[in-house]
Order: C-alpha cells, then sequence, then structure tokens
C-alpha cells in the first residue's frame, strides 16, 4: 500500500516543474502553498460530509483526493514524504495516549 503512495509522490515532485497549462499539480503549487493548504481543507471537508452521511463510495474517493492534496500540500511546504513516514515509524508501536503525553501539550 505505501508502494502506492511512494509512487503518488514520486509524481507530484515530477510535475513539479512542469507546465502549470498541462498539469494540474503543477497549477496547484504554482499558487503557493496557502492555496495547497486550502485545496487539501476543502477536500478533507468534502470526505468528513461523505463520512458523516455514511456515503462509503463517497469517502474512499474524497479520501483519494485527501491524500493526494496533502502530498501537494507538503510538497508546497517543503516537507519530504519521507520525513512523514519516518514520524509515523517513529509513533509506531506506541499508544495515542502516550503519543500525545510526550508532545507536553
Amino acid at each position: 500500500m505505501s508502494e502506492v503512495l511512494e509512487r503518488l509522490w514520486a509524481t507530484i515532485e515530477a510535475r513539479a516543474a512542469a507546465d502549470p497549462a498541462t498539469s494540474h499539480t503543477a497549477a496547484l503549487l504554482a499558487k503557493g502553498g496557502a492555496k495547497c493548504a486550502e485545496k487539501f481543507g476543502e477536500e478533507a471537508v468534502e470526505a468528513i460530509v461523505s463520512a458523516a452521511s455514511g456515503d462509503a463510495a463517497g469517502l474512499t474517493h474524497e479520501a483519494a483526493d485527501v491524500l493526494y492534496h496533502l502530498q501537494v500540500m507538503l510538497k508546497a511546504a517543503g516537507v519530504p514524504w519521507a520525513a512523514v513516514m519516518a514520524e509515523l515509524e517513529r509513533r509506531e508501536g506506541r499508544s495515542g495516549i502516550e503519543e500525545k503525553a510526550s508532545r507536553g501539550r
């Protein structure tokens, strides 16, 4: 499964330098980090609406959109996908309660 997300990241990286007129990814990135974050938020809300309404097919579609737009937002912010994967690995095997307590927030 993570191979798909790795390939998606590689595609986003490759298309970042493409002509915005021919690449949706390049067009999003050309609009800047704030716009990429806004688009991610829109997709997240659409996923929430699908989940809340019990629309499994819609949620599946929107979840894929969320993952794509998350990666575009990360790219715009200069955060490598590998850094996110490393953070998940660091947290692996810890309870959510333990992880949250370790942040000191």
